[in-house]
């Protein structure tokens, strides 16, 4: 995308929020196991976690997404900028359907009014974190700053 920009100066400070955006939900999954473990997969009770509810599958989602968040926040080069845009746009899809089925059977993810706050937070953090964070050549930055003050 030509308006995102390249090299910004604060893209560490993007790179460890999304970092520490993986942090939190390794955390919130760990814990979701803990305490749905030996419960179905798809329990939908009043188990809650850091204040959202959950069940083993929501708990076992979110760790994996928090591991793959990590990796490619350790990765860099571009690969977190990506991963984390597309990241971003799903937990906010995810989050969205969540909201959708609160207060029906197809609630399988245990879902609460919190989760879906929090996963729409994180799917705008991520991003955020995924379009400030591209590194570039000089030369692409350059190209967008003269784009950007054509504009």
């Amino acid at each position: 995308m030509g308006h995102n920009p390249v090299n910004h100066p604060a893209r560490p400070i993007y790179r460890a929020i999304g970092g520490l955006t993986g942090v939190y939900l390794v955390l919130f999954g760990v814990l979701g196991i803990v305490e749905t473990s030996g419960g179905e997969f798809f329990a939908q009770d009043e188990t809650a976690v850091l204040g959202q509810g959950t069940n083993l599958g929501n708990s076992v989602i979110s760790a994996v997404l928090g591991v793959i968040i990590l990796a490619v926040a350790l990765i860099g080069r571009n690969v977190d900028a990506a991963v984390n845009k597309v990241l971003g746009y799903a937990l906010m899809a995810f989050g969205l359907a969540g909201l959708a089925v609160l207060r029906t059977d197809a609630n399988y993810l245990n879902f609460t009014i919190a989760t879906t706050i929090v996963l729409m937070i994180i799917g705008q953090v991520l991003l955020v974190a995924g379009m400030y964070g591209k590194v570039g050549s000089e030369d692409d930055a350059k190209a967008f700053e003269s784009a950007r003050l054509v504009s």
